[in-house]
């Protein structure tokens, strides 16, 4: 288990991925084939769903699909895992987010997160974004985690845990190229001058994007080079000296 740094959530909310009944849902929906047979069976794309949560203000059943244009709310101590084409995403308690459709039904365009937080992973495709009340990242594919603080005037979170991101907030821009978790703040106002600004490695786990990235037939970059790197915001597999955060260069 990698070390891991929680602010404003809860342990088991982190470690989601090692309950029995997700472990048996992913091993049951990898071995069905994943998105695309369920897709021409007819069946659902929802991994996992625990607890309360809406779609497009009804309640959402294990059952049913979430597509490309749906509203996704989840109530306190919902949990909920689910695929669309080649991305996958994994949505915590108290979350508001909608999916919004890209050039074809099962291609998400941008994933536009409310409040709440989400962890995703995308495979590679047309440049798609996440969105929140302070920031856009635009994406390809990548595994990122995102998180949006109500309670900070919606102060935004997001890490881009490997892959090339292209982020703005405010007048801000930045490129986050990222092997191991390079992370930022969003911020509604500028401090010191800057709307984004370097942030730490927090509410979310090496496993957790592990799990994702399998749901869709992928590996995360530190899977694929066969080690990790320092969990510590910057982005690198290796600590090299002088080697900063790209807002701190």
């Amino acid at each position: 288990m990698t070390q891991h740094i929680l602010q404003g959530r809860t342990e088991a909310e982190a470690l989601w991925f090692e309950r029995r009944s997700f472990l048996r849902a992913a091993a049951a929906w990898t071995a069905a084939g994943g998105f695309a047979t369920a897709q021409a069976q007819q069946r659902g794309n929802i991994v996992e769903l625990r607890g309360d949560a809406l779609v497009n203000g009804q309640p959402l059943r294990q059952e049913q699909s979430i597509q490309t244009g749906d509203s996704v709310q989840t109530g306190p101590g919902g949990h909920l895992v689910f695929v669309i084409g080649n991305a996958a995403f994994q949505v915590r308690q108290n979350s508001r987010l909608t999916v919004e459709r890209g050039q074809t039904l099962n291609a998400v365009s941008v994933l536009r997160l409310l409040t709440g937080a989400v962890a995703s992973v995308w495979g590679r495709g047309t440049s798609r974004q996440v969105v929140t009340p302070t920031l856009t990242a635009g994406i390809r594919g990548t595994g990122v985690y995102t998180e949006v603080f109500a309670q900070q005037n919606f102060r935004s979170y997001f890490c881009n845990c490997y892959g090339t991101v292209e982020m703005g907030a405010g007048p801000d821009r930045t490129l986050s190229r990222a092997d191991y978790h390079q992370s930022f703040w969003a911020e509604p106002e500028a401090k010191n001058g800057r709307f984004l600004t370097p942030a730490q490695a927090i509410n979310h786990t090496d496993q957790e994007l592990e799990f994702l990235a399998k749901l869709v037939n992928q590996q995360t970059a530190w899977q694929i080079a066969g080690r990790k790197g320092v969990l510590d915001g910057k982005g690198y597999m290796d600590p090299k000296p002088g080697e900063a955060h790209p807002l701190m260069k």
